[in-house]
């Protein structure tokens, strides 16, 4: 293996010496290089083989070319590339195969061998590695469609792109997003066909035997694909994604006019062509009865006739398709519209009119899901429309009571609005809510109490929700309890609370660690109260927290009253009641502290 290596070294020496010839890099460069070098063939040489290992060589190469594509910009030399780059971008692609056909299951490393080439190397080289990256994963369509763009948009080969398309659709022939890939591609080879006529007439060429036939030009081709695809894939949204496609090319008029026909004919009854044909309003300018002398408000009034319209096919789509997804489809374009920005205040009030009378609408007949009730509610609380948010939570929490997030959301309108309501709607919540899901809740209703100044009342919801709240749930209502007594109460308090929690079990290290911190906050820090702190924390943390045993100590040694000469028992207490990985943490750490270096 040593010869092998040594000769794969010595085969670098001509692009080395050119290196320092050229004065690009210095003898103590190259040295250091060579070094290198060596470090990383013996790793890619040895019987065991790690991926790392060929990725660090690769990393390396592809930083040496950059820093010396660097050098060349620096110093303006761009002579001799045959000669010093050319040789590391062979060794690279070289490693890159190897790597590639060891690991072929590993897509990134394909992927970045591409981006490689794609970069430094010849098309040549590409065209390979996609071969043999399709043959290892012809079952991602991802990678078909990445060969047919690079064979397309690289090596402007439209010919070797369809014939991709054509093999990956043969193992994945209900694949949407080939054929949409696909559909594309043809309508991009017809507008640049298109192009290159108009500006060889514009030259007065002969064209010869570059003329196509009109079928081509016209995107015939793509009406193929169109056709062959919807008798496969039977669906709105499809249909929708192919005419969007097709809407980006303006020759394409009457293949849009007959995919719009065939949606509207195929999939009367969807959702989605509903929605679609509903938003095509918007694009269709109107013939305005009266000018506005503004042009802002002109622009306005154009607006709103257009969202009027859109909302009447929505007003026809729900009363031919009555299903909670059409309803959510017409509700999501109310808001969309309704957050829209405008300086116009009338066609403000008219998109909250239509947002309202849609939504209870759509309530009536219990056609919306929940998320469409929070989301509007919040909506409205953004806008300050205090009164229509609390009315939509309020219908909300109705019909979805066993929901907490709703009753969050109806919570937060009650906040916002100052409500003398609050405190009944907290209970409310709680009657018809399991107390394992309260939490958040809990949280509200304090943190608001607590703003409210009524310190009374929040001593009371934080002792309701620890005991209200079962097991882990509690432990943030307690670190927020004695974190409301120091603020509200000072130490004195805090140690109150902290007493009166210390055995109602379970607890957080925070919890301990707060407590610690507010003892060190007092001018008369007292040594005994600390200790009392960290050895309750150890009896609870002490078998699994390394970092809680090392403060203890370090406390015993700096602190004014500390006992030094009880570190050595902590320590030895430490060992005992550590398990696992933590011991060796622990060690490794008192290690460094008595070294100084923690």
């Amino acid at each position: 293996m040593a010869e092998v290596i040594q000769e794969r070294v010595e085969d670098r020496l001509p692009e080395l010496q050119q290196l320092e010839r050229t004065g690009l890099f210095s003898h103590a460069e190259i040295k250091a290089i060579i070094r290198k070098a060596l470090e990383l063939e013996y790793r890619i040489q040895r019987r065991s083989l790690l991926k790392d290992d060929f990725i660090r060589y690769v990393q390396y190469e592809i930083h040496l070319l950059d820093l010396i594509e660097k050098r060349r910009a620096r110093v303006g030399y761009t002579f001799k590339k045959d000669e010093i780059e050319d040789p590391i971008i062979h060794r690279i692609q070289s490693v890159f195969r190897r790597a590639s056909i060891k690991w072929k299951d590993d897509v990134r490393l394909w992927l970045s061998f591409i981006a490689f080439c794609r970069k430094w190397a010849s098309n040549v080289h590409l065209s390979k590695i996609f071969s043999s990256l399709l043959a290892f994963h012809s079952n991602k369509p991802g990678l078909w469609i990445l060969a047919a763009k690079w064979e397309l948009e690289d090596r402007f080969s439209s010919e070797s792109a369809r014939q991709l398309f054509l093999r990956a659709l043969r193992f994945h022939p209900r694949c949407p997003k080939l054929y949409e890939e696909y559909f594309r591609m043809e309508l991009m080879h017809a507008e640049k066909l298109r192009k290159e006529k108009q500006e060889f007439e514009k030259a007065n060429m002969d064209v010869g035997n570059l003329e196509h036939a009109e079928e081509i030009l016209t995107g015939e081709l793509a009406r193929i694909i169109y056709k062959n695809s919807t008798s496969v894939i039977k669906s709105a949204k499809f249909h929708v994604s192919l005419l969007s496609i097709a809407r980006l090319f303006d020759f394409a008029k009457d293949l849009q006019r007959e995919i719009y026909n065939d949606l509207k004919a195929l999939h009367a009854d969807d959702p989605v062509t509903w929605d679609y044909v509903a938003r095509q309003e918007l694009v269709i300018e109107s013939q305005p009865v009266e000018e506005l002398p503004a042009a802002k408000q002109a622009k306005a009034k154009e607006v709103g006739r257009r969202e009027e319209r859109c909302c009447a096919v929505y007003e026809e789509a729900v009363k031919t398709v009555p299903t909670e997804a059409m309803w959510k489809c017409y509700m999501n374009f109310c808001m969309e519209r309704f957050t829209k920005k405008t300086s116009s205040r009338l066609l403000r009030k008219k998109r909250l009119e239509r947002t309202m009378v849609a939504f209870w609408k759509a309530h009536e007949l219990k056609l919306l899901p929940e998320l469409q009730y929070r989301q509007l509610s919040k909506l409205l609380l953004h806008r300050q429309l205090l009164k229509e948010s609390l009315e939509v939570a309020d219908a909300g929490v109705k019909l979805f009571k066993k929901s907490v997030e709703m009753w969050q959301v109806k919570l937060e309108a009650l906040i916002t609005s100052e409500s003398h309501e609050m405190s009944k709607g907290f209970e409310q919540a709680f009657e018809y809510l399991k107390p394992q899901i309260c939490l958040p809740l809990w949280l509200t209703w304090a943190q608001w109490s607590e703003d409210a100044g009524k310190q009374e009342e929040t001593e009371a919801i934080y002792k309701r929700a620890i005991f209200g709240l079962p097991g882990a749930d509690s432990v943030p209502v307690k670190e927020m309890y004695l974190n409301w007594a120091y603020r509200s109460g000072g130490y004195k308090k805090a140690r109150d609370v902290f007493k009166s929690l210390q055995e109602n079990r379970p607890f957080s290290v925070d919890f301990f660690r707060k407590m610690i911190q507010f003892e060190k906050e007092q001018e008369s820090c007292k040594m005994e109260n600390l200790r009392e702190y960290y050895e309750r924390a150890l009896r609870e943390f002490g078998t699994n927290d390394s970092d809680l045993w090392m403060d203890y100590i370090k406390e015993e040694l700096n602190h004014p009253l500390g006992r030094p000469e009880n570190c050595g028992q902590i320590y030895w207490r430490a060992m005992k009641m550590l398990q696992g990985e933590s011991v060796e943490q622990f060690m490794a750490k008192h290690a460094l502290y008595q070294a100084g270096r923690l």
